[in-house]
């Protein structure tokens, strides 16, 4: 993983791993063109240094990107707003990336998900279609 996550031996860099692994979404916030913030719960991976996320083609974070790609990246916090993990970053299309459906990571984290959802893992990918990759700066604090 990259050179934002703190130190694997420190307590916090434990944590942030152990939610990339284990988290099952993430927000995603992006700011609209009237300036308006944009937070979106989403399903990830991180594919190689970047997190990957799949989306419908009529999602606001897909046709807003051209206009502003920076974006903030959080988990969810404890229920007494402990565990704070914000991740800030650039967006960017993935014309690149297999079907969600095809990804071997994404795939056996969501598949099951994807055949309640959508009845199978093909007809979920044909709804989310449009993959985005966000390249993570640094850590918020």
């Amino acid at each position: 993983m990259g050179d934002w996550l703190p130190a694997a031996g420190s307590d916090f860099g434990k944590r942030v791993r152990e939610r990339i692994e284990s988290e099952l979404v993430i927000w995603y916030t992006s700011v609209r063109r009237d300036g308006t913030p944009l937070p979106n719960p989403v399903w990830f991976v991180l594919d190689g240094e970047e997190f990957l996320i799949y989306n419908r083609p009529t999602a606001a974070r897909v046709h807003g990107l051209p206009a502003n790609p920076r974006v903030a990246l959080h988990f969810n916090s404890t229920p007494t707003g402990g565990d704070i993990v914000v991740v800030l970053g650039t967006a960017r299309p993935a014309p690149d990336a297999p079907p969600c459906n095809e990804h071997a990571a994404y795939a056996d984290k969501y598949g099951a998900r994807m055949e309640r959802i959508s009845g199978s893992r093909e007809v979920f990918a044909r709804a989310y279609p449009v993959a985005i990759r966000v390249g993570p700066d640094r850590l918020h604090d």
